[in-house]
Parts: C-alpha cells; structure tokens; sequence
C-alpha cells in the first residue's frame, strides 16, 4: 500500500513540474512574440514617416501609429512606458520636458529639419516693420530662443553675447523698433498672423499650412540649421539600444523616408540624415 501511495506521489510530483515548466515556457515565448512598436506623432508630417517605417522596418516588427492631438501626450506617454518612441518633437522641446518631468528620454535619430521664420499679413519686408511692432513668439522656451536667434541674425535685435539658441526675452540687450512680444502657444500661432494687432509672427511650415501659407511666403526665415532643431526620433534610456528601436531607427532613416520627404514637403524641410 505504501508503494502504491509513493508511486502515485511521484507521478503527481512530475505532472506539478512538468506543467510549471511548460508554463514558464510559453511565458518566455510570448515576450519573444513581442513585434509591436508603439510610436506616438502629431503632425502629417511625422506621422507619414512612421507609417512608411511600418512599410520597411526588418526583423518582422509592426509599427503602430499612436496619434496624439497636442505637445505634452507623446512625451508623457513615452515617459510613463505606455509607448516605444515619439516623432515630433527636437532636442531642446526634449531635453525642456526632461527637466520639468524628470523625464528620462533621448534622441535616436534626427530625421528632418523644418524651415522655420516668421509670417506678416501687412508687411512684406522686414523693413517696413514700424516702431512698436507687435511680435507673436512661441511662449515654449526652446522655440522661444531659435525665434529670437533668428531675429538677432537679420539685426532686428541684439542677444546677450553667447546666449545662442537659449535666448529668452530678457537676454534681448538692443531692440531697436521697440518690438512688443506676444508670447503664444505654438499651436496657435497660425490664429495670431491673422489678428490685424499682430506684424509679424514665428512659426513652423506644418502649423503655418493650415492657413494657406509654405515658407516661400515669409517675410523672415532661418538662414541655417545646423541640425539642433531637427525633428528627431525620441526612445528612453532604458530602451534606446533595444532591438525594437535599434530596427526603427533604420526604418525611419530608409531611403524611402527621404524620397517621400523630398517629394512632397521639398520647400518646407530638409532630411536630416
């Protein structure tokens, strides 16, 4: 009887082991299944590129488009893990998010420079511009200071020496015209050339063609870019050398990418890579 119950005990013993091992298995089998790649985007733009990576991305990943409406989601969501990786955003609007969030989040790969500079519905030079102007900046930072960079570079102001692209307001040491600044939200920059108070107002060739307008209709634009603005690929710390991003970074960086980019925004940005 005593043999009966241990043999029966045995055989319980290895069905117990046998099923926790088939269950580890397909545990770690699924991570492996694992193809997906979230990437959050806002503009057209962008999101064009992540779908074309979808098209050409190796190594059997699918890339999802998450679309978001505004300038905080895909940096929060990236941040909090719920996506792999935004396109939308440059380095400084990154690194501004970083400090403020105590994000964690890194550029992968720059993928487009947009021509950037500044639209009048009354002036067609920047010499007619009057004393007492009224100036529309972004009120973020980061574009706040590649705005007034550009201002400083046609002699329309003078930085404090060695500011850069970091300028603010309080950096501007000679304003010769009296400039006044109207600080606004760079999604409604577009709203603010419109309004008859306004001379002169900064914004980006995907918001500026809401309204009909492409930088050849500026009446001031970025002289150069050396690459510090541009439109980049954002991953985390903890997963920018992954096999998921490293096969995205390739992808958003095929020359299909570049050809697309060059057929059809060809007079509003330029590829980075």
């Amino acid at each position: 009887m005593k043999k009966k119950v241990l043999a029966s005990l045995l055989i319980l013993t290895a069905f117990v082991v046998a099923g926790c091992g088939g269950q580890k298995k397909e545990t770690n089998a699924g991570k492996k299944e694992d193809k997906v790649i979230k990437v959050a985007s806002q503009l057209p733009s962008t999101s064009e590129i992540v779908d074309i990576a979808d098209e050409v991305i190796e190594g059997g990943y699918k890339v999802e488009l998450v679309k978001v409406n505004d300038n905080i989601q895909y940096n929060e969501l990236l941040n909090a893990k719920e996506i792999d990786a935004n396109l939308a955003q440059h380095e400084p609007f990154m690194q501004k998010f970083n400090e403020e969030k105590n994000g964690n989040l890194v550029v992968v790969q720059k993928v487009y420079n947009a021509k950037v500079g500044f639209y009048s519905k009354n002036y067609k030079d920047i010499k007619d511009l009057p004393t007492g102007a009224k100036i529309a900046l972004p009120n973020d930072i980061s574009n706040e200071g590649r705005a007034l960079a550009i201002l400083d570079s046609a002699g329309l102001i003078k930085l404090k020496k060695g500011v850069g692209f970091d300028g603010t307001i309080k950096d501007v040491e000679e304003n010769p015209k009296k400039f006044e600044w109207v600080s606004v939200d760079l999604l409604n920059l577009a709203e603010a050339y419109n309004e008859d108070n306004i001379a002169m107002a900064y914004n980006y060739p995907t918001y500026i063609a809401k309204i009909g307008l492409k930088p050849k209709d500026a009446i001031l634009l970025e002289t150069k870019d050396n690459g510090h603005f541009a439109i980049s690929l954002v991953a985390r710390e903890d997963n920018k050398d992954s096999a998921k991003i490293k096969a995205l970074k390739k992808a958003v960086s095929d020359k299909k990418v570049r050809e697309h980019l060059e057929k059809k925004y060809g007079d509003e940005l330029t590829p980075a890579f």
